[in-house]
């Protein structure tokens, strides 16, 4: 990627996470908002619904319908035309909040959650049935986050949060998940990624202290990384004072890179609205797979 600076396109956000280019537009959640909403490339931003558990993850159904994660209580919500609906209840396997998802075409939604309220117990990731049946598919995760299924189908990537690395799993027929591998080590830890038509993935990267939420180590600033399978990093964007935490390639073209970032993660540190805000650059690898 030639030098290209990185714009601002909102800065208004509480803590923006789940981006998701759809129908012309970049869906996220605001979650300390409470709110889903949509921007266009030009910043015009709808409000899309209210999630009073707090929203994190994004996807379709076939149909066209909206999944929205509701982190607080565990459950997948759906957005029928009456207003959010009861899609699946997670809390019986998720033994801490739920965050990101993935949906694939045919409709299973694949759920990660933080384990414990530090992230340092090892969780779950449970797949959501096309009829919202949930079962577990991949055990003893160091905090599973941002995922995303290649172009095929075949595959799916998990960031491993407090792991420091992408996880590969082949997708079997019925959903389940087996043949778990090592995608790329890191050395930043993850949280939402994206995938690029040149089979590379761009990482949100934290940034906390050593000692902050279950880390014994100091590791780098965070932003974005570009990595290649194996773990060749292609590329760096520095968030400064910001650490990142969700990304999503998207435009007509493909080719821009919305990057979420935020200061605080805590919301009892934040100061209101410009405590998170969504930049955007340029990149020369589109969009592929899912989301």
């Amino acid at each position: 990627m030639g030098e290209r600076t990185p714009t601002v396109l909102l800065d208004d956000l509480w803590f923006g996470e789940g981006p998701r280019w759809h129908e012309g537009r970049l869906w996220f959640s605001d979650m300390h908002a409470h709110e889903v909403a949509a921007v266009t490339p030009q910043g015009e931003r709808e409000r899309i619904v209210s999630v009073d558990g707090r929203p994190s993850g994004l996807g379709w159904l076939p149909d066209g319908r909206l999944l929205v994660v509701s982190m607080e209580d565990r459950k997948i919500l759906r957005l029928d035309p009456g207003g959010l609906v009861e899609y699946a209840d997670l809390s019986a396997l998720a033994t801490w909040h739920c965050n990101d998802m993935v949906v694939d075409s045919q409709g299973r939604a694949y759920v990660g959650n933080f384990g414990s309220e530090l992230g340092d117990v090892p969780a779950n990731l449970v797949l959501v049935s096309p009829e919202g049946a949930v079962r577990v598919v991949a055990e003893d995760l160091a905090f599973p986050n941002g995922s995303v299924i290649t172009p095929d189908g075949s595959t799916l990537i998990v960031a491993e949060t407090w792991g420091l690395r992408l996880t590969a799993f082949d997708i079997q027929a019925d959903g389940s998940l087996a043949d778990r591998r090592l995608w790329a080590e890191l050395d930043v830890p993850p949280d939402g990624i994206c995938l690029d038509a040149e089979g590379a993935i761009w990482v949100a990267a934290i940034t906390f202290e050593p000692d902050g939420m279950g880390a014994d180590v100091e590791l780098a600033s965070g932003g974005f990384v570009r990595v290649a399978e194996g773990g060749a990093e292609l590329a760096r964007i520095a968030s400064r004072d910001r650490s990142g935490f969700a990304c999503m390639l998207g435009a007509p073209d493909g080719r821009t890179l919305f990057m979420i970032e935020a200061r605080e993660h805590d919301v009892a540190k934040m100061d209101g609205p410009g405590n998170g805000r969504i930049r955007v650059v340029q990149v020369d690898a589109p969009r592929a797979g899912l989301p």
